[in-house]
C-alpha cells in the first residue's frame, strides 16, 4: 500500500480489469487492476478512477504515481514486477466473494444472487431453502432458526449432504424423481432418522439437471402456495445455475480476457507474453472451434463451457502457456512458443479435441487451424486466418471436422473475392447483371447452364450429368445465354469474370 488518501477503512466491493487503451469503466467500491500500463503511463487511468469513486487501483511501478492517487483521492497498491495479475485478480477476488457469499448487508440480507434467492423462497414457501448441485454441495441456503433439523445442519456445516443421509434418499428413489423433469417431491418426517417433512424440486436447462432446491419445514407447516413458488422458483433458478456452472475461475477469467485483448488489438504482445510465461518472440498459432447453432441457447452454454474446459486441459498438456478464450460464441485457443515444424502435430491435437468433445458433449464441433505466425504479436492474423477457414466450412465446403487454410485455401479465396465483387458494383459487367435479370423472368434455366458447362470446364456431357438434362439441351441454353447478354464465352477474361459474376 502506497497511498491510502481516505485511511485503510475504506470498503471494496468488486474487483475490475482495466486497460488504460479502453474507456473508464470503474464503479463507487471498485478495486481497478490496471493491467495494461506501469509506472507514470498509469497516470490517467488513477485519476479516471478516483473520479469514479473507485475504492483503490493496484498497479506495477506504482512508486512513481503516489502523489497522482494522494491527489485523485483514492488508494494506490504497488504490485510486485514478479507477479502475474491472475494471481492477484485470483486472490482480491476470492477475499471479496468469500465475504460476499457469507457477510450479511445492514439489512440483514444474505449477499449473492443465490443466497438472495434462497432466501425469497424461504419467505414464498414458509419453509428452511438450501440449494445443491447435482453433486449435492450447497451452493445457498436461507437463514434458519432453532428448528432445523439433522441433514440441513450437516449438510450447510460441511457444505455437501453426509452420505449416510444421500444414500438413503437414493434409496428411497427420491433422486431418480429429481432428475426425471419438473415436479414436486415431497419426503415425509422421519423423527427416527432426524428428518423433519420437506419438499424438493429439480432445476434443469433443457434434458440436463443443473441441481436441485429442498425446503425444509419449521416450526410451522409450509403455506398453502409452497409447492407452487418451489416450482416457480427451479425454473427461475436455472439461469442462476447455468451462469453458476460457466463462469470460469477468476485465473481463467484473466487469462481468456488477456487472449480476447491480444486478439482484437488491445493488449501488446509483450504485456500478455509477461503475464502468461511466453516468449513474444516465438511462433504461435491460434485453433477456433465453434458449436452448431441448432440448440437452445441454455444448452449451448453449458455446452460451450464444457468445451472450454476440455479444450483447456489439452492445450495446457501441450504448451503451458496455452490461452483459452470465448469470443463472439467461438473458443479460441492461442498455442505460444510453438518450435518449427509445429503444425502436424497440432492437427493431431485439434482432432482429438475435436473427437474428444464430440463423444462427451454428444454436439459436432467444428476446429480450424490459423497459420503459425512468426511472433506473438502476430496472433491476430492467425485468428483471422482460422475465422476463414470456419466460415468456409460452416458454407458446406468440405466434410472433415478439422481443417487449415491450406485445405480449403481455394474455397476461402473465392468467397472473399466473391465477397469483395459483392461490395464493388460498379466493377460488374452490366451484360451478366441483365442476363440474370432476364433468366428470372423466363423460368431461371440460363445461368445454371451457363456455371455447369463453366464448372464442368466446357465439358457439355458432364455438366448435363449434373443437370440432369440432355447435352443438346446444355448447348442450346449456354447458347441462348452468349445471345442474350453478349458475352463470349471463348475468351478467356469474360469467361472466368462470367464464372465468379454468376457465382455471386
Amino acid at each position: 500500500m502506497l497511498a491510502a488518501p481516505g485511511g485503510l477503512g475504506v470498503a471494496v466491493e468488486d474487483v475490475v480489469i482495466h486497460d488504460p487503451e479502453d474507456p473508464p469503466d470503474a464503479h463507487p467500491g471498485d478495486l481497478v487492476l490496471v493491467i495494461g500500463a506501469r509506472g507514470r503511463s498509469a497516470a490517467g487511468a488513477i485519476r479516471a478512477a478516483g473520479r469514479s469513486g473507485a475504492a483503490a487501483v493496484a498497479i506495477k511501478n506504482g512508486s512513481a504515481v503516489v502523489n497522482v492517487a494522494a491527489d485523485a483521492g483514492i488508494a494506490l497498491i504497488e504490485v510486485g514486477h514478479e507477479a502475474r495479475w491472475e494471481q492477484v485478480e485470483a486472490l482480491a477476488r476470492g477475499v471479496v466473494d468469500a465475504a460476499r457469499a457469507g457477510g450479511e448487508a445492514d439489512s440483514g440480507e444474505v449477499l449473492g444472487d443465490l443466497f438472495a434467492l434462497a432466501q425469497t423462497i424461504a419467505t414464498l414457501t414458509g419453509g428452511l431453502v438450501s440449494i445443491e448441485d447435482t453433486a449435492s454441495r450447497v451452493l445457498a441456503y436461507s437463514r434458519a432458526g432453532d428448528e432445523v433439523d439433522e441433514l440441513r445442519r450437516l449438510s450447510i456445516l460441511g457444505r455437501e449432504g453426509p452420505e449416510r443421509y444421500l444414500a438413503m434418499l437414493r434409496e428411497w428413489g427420491v433422486y431418480q424423481r429429481l432428475r426425471a423433469g419438473e415436479g414436486i417431491v415431497r419426503i415425509e418426517e422421519r423423527p427416527d432418522l432426524g428428518i423433519r417433512r420437506r419438499i424438493a424440486a429439480g432445476i434443469h436447462a433443457g434434458s440436463q439437471a443443473l441441481g436441485t432446491i429442498w425446503v425444509q419445514e419449521g416450526a410451522h407447516p409450509l403455506t398453502e402456495s409452497a409447492e407452487v413458488a418451489l416450482l416457480g422458483a427451479s425454473r427461475a433458478l436455472a439461469p442462476q445455475l447455468i451462469r453458476h456452472r460457466t463462469l470460469p475461475s477468476p485465473e481463467l477469467r484473466l487469462r481468456e480476457d488477456l487472449l480476447a485483448g491480444l486478439l482484437d488489438g488491445r493488449l501488446d504482445a509483450e504485456s500478455v507474453a509477461d503475464d502468461i510465461g511466453a516468449d513474444p518472440g516465438k511462433p504461435a498459432m491460434v485453433l477456433a472451434f465453434s458449436l452448431p447453432r441448432d440448440r437452445a441457447a441454455s444448452d449451448r452454454q453449458l455446452r460451450r463451457a464444457e468445451l472450454v474446459h476440455l479444450i483447456t486441459v489439452h492445450t495446457a498438456a501441450y504448451r503451458r502457456s496455452a490461452l483459452v478464450s470465448v469470443i463472439g460464441g467461438r473458443v479460441y485457443a492461442l498455442l505460444p512458443d510453438l518450435p518449427e515444424h509445429a503444425e502436424p502435430p497440432i492437427l493431431a491435437l485439434a482432432k482429438e479435441i475435436v473427437g474428444t468433445a464430440q463423444r462427451h458433449l454428444d454436439v459436432r464441433v467444428r476446429a480450424a487451424l490459423g497459420g503459425v505466425v512468426p511472433r506473438l504479436s502476430d496472433a491476430a492474423a492467425s485468428r483471422g486466418d482460422a475465422d476463414r477457414v470456419l466460415a468456409t466450412m460452416a458454407r458446406g465446403h468440405g466434410t472433415a471436422d478439422v481443417a487449415s487454410l491450406a485445405d480449403v485455401r481455394a474455397e476461402v479465396l473465392l468467397s472473399e473475392v466473391l465477397a469483395f465483387l459483392g461490395e464493388q458494383p460498379r466493377i460488374r459487367d452490366p451484360r451478366l447483371t441483365e442476363l440474370v435479370a432476364h433468366d428470372a423472368e423466363h423460368g431461371g434455366i440460363l445461368v445454371p447452364a451457363v456455371l455447369a458447362y463453366l464448372d464442368a470446364f466446357g465439358d457439355v456431357r458432364r455438366a448435363a450429368r449434373e443437370l440432369n438434362i440432355h447435352p443438346n439441351t446444355v448447348r442450346y441454353r449456354v447458347r441462348r445465354a452468349a445471345e442474350v447478354s453478349g458475352i463470349d464465352l471463348a475468351d478467356p477474361a469474360q469467361r472466368v469474370l462470367a464464372q465468379l459474376l454468376l457465382r455471386l
